[in-house]
């Protein structure tokens, strides 16, 4: 069974739950609309306003690889926009070869053009660097695939990569995954990975997103809260718009949710913010995005479920917001920007604390605007995940049930 089995109309539940060594796919599909009519499903683009901001930039000059399960350069949308890439999964069949689709979707989420109806990316102006290192859930990618997929990346012009895919092993088992996170960072790549779809049951923290230096990309909803399944913790180091977002599933257009998609999010403000500054390091577009993003509007700063907020390019674009600062420091790891709240009668707790009382974890923001999303999901020591895609059928036993609302408020962007 492939990775990804996208949702409908009402969600559809492309689950995919990690049980011990093995994967299961849980799920249904159905289609949410006509391929022509992608563009009125992509409503965060308006929220975010990238009609303005591709006037200032369209991301031209920034290479995205996206380490994932290869991208179909030939949909209508990705013709021209992508590169020759490699394959680097066990049975290798092609860079452009993508049996799943996973990739191939996150790829259009970036730069897809939207021609002949297709999903229009954020950044497209952006160039995609496909990175096969995962073929389907019976050949996952070890430590050392991912390890070579990340350094590929690295050295082959990507500045940003985008990895919708984790694992939750104990970092020590994944030596060869750190040594190429810090390859990469060293050598001028940002480095954005989903935190996990699992956060109303287990949880767990997952690799390469909770690596120090690496942006652990969380979800938040239409509402701006941080979703009831989104990850969450220390790894969260932004969130972005990851639910109701159209995607790709045959020949119909689902609507879908997971990290993996506002990881995608991320990853093209990123390159939409870098184009336009190209003489910018890593840290510095990083360092930007941190202080522009819609800050948590209760709770310590960076948020357990919200991190340092959510995604705003068009604070910087279109605003001229945000100091690029210094050019070698981490901002992730300097802990730029972090806060505590103010002491009030009682303790404060983090925003979204499922501790909390009910009238604090429901309350959503005022207006979030697609630009404060979170989160996506892992796999163990041997196996990785590709994550991000809906939970939710009619009928069936649901892998990742809903437990509770995560909380968590933002900012009006």
């Amino acid at each position: 069974m492939p990775f990804q089995k996208y949702g409908a109309r009402r969600r559809s539940l492309s689950a995919l739950a990690i049980l011990g060594a093995g994967l299961m796919a849980v799920g249904g599909t159905a289609p949410a609309a006509a391929a022509q009519d992608v563009s009125s499903q992509q409503w965060y683009l308006k929220d975010m306003q990238a009609e303005s901001m591709w006037k200032v930039s369209k991301g031209k000059g920034v290479t995205v690889a996206v380490v994932d399960t290869g991208v179909n350069a030939s949909i209508s949308e990705l013709r021209g926009q992508v590169l020759e890439g490699a394959d680097m999964s066990h049975n290798p069949t092609g860079a452009h070869k993508d049996s799943d689709g996973h990739g191939t979707n996150i790829a259009a989420l970036i730069a897809g053009t939207g021609a002949s109806g297709g999903i229009q990316g954020l950044a497209p102006g952006a160039k995609i660097l496909p990175v096969k290192d995962v073929v389907d859930a019976r050949v996952d990618s070890s430590d050392g695939i991912v390890s070579k997929a990340i350094r590929y990346a690295a050295d082959h012009g990507a500045r940003v990569i985008n990895v919708s895919q984790g694992s939750d092993a104990v970092s020590s088992q994944l030596p060869r995954t750190l040594s190429a996170v810090k390859y990469a960072i060293k050598k001028g790549s940002l480095i954005f990975a989903a935190v996990g779809n699992t956060g109303n049951k287990t949880n767990y923290v997952t690799y390469p997103a909770g690596f120090p230096g690496v942006v652990g990309v969380g979800a938040i909803n239409r509402e701006g809260k941080a979703t009831k399944w989104s990850n969450s913790g220390d790894q969260v180091g932004m969130v972005a718009i990851g639910d109701e977002i159209p995607i790709h599933c045959g020949s119909n257009v689902c609507t879908s949710y997971g990290t993996s998609q506002a990881t995608a999010i991320t990853s093209a403000s990123a390159a939409l913010i870098w184009s336009k500054h190209p003489e910018w390091t890593n840290n510095q577009v990083l360092r930007v995005m941190m202080q522009t993003a819609a800050k948590p509007t209760t709770g310590d700063i960076p948020s357990s479920y919200l991190g340092y907020g959510s995604v705003r390019p068009r604070k910087v674009l279109l605003d001229g917001e945000g100091d690029p600062g210094p050019a070698n420091t981490n901002p992730l790891l300097a802990r730029e920007g972090a806060t505590k709240p103010e002491p009030s009668g009682s303790a404060s707790k983090p925003a979204g604390d499922p501790s909390q009382s009910p009238a604090s974890d429901e309350q959503a923001a005022e207006k979030p605007a697609a630009e404060a999303k979170t989160s996506d999901d892992g796999g163990n020591t041997t196996l990785w995940v590709a994550l991000g895609a809906g939970v939710v059928v009619v009928g069936a036993a649901v892998a990742f049930t809903v437990v509770r609302r995560r909380g968590g408020t933002m900012a009006r962007p």
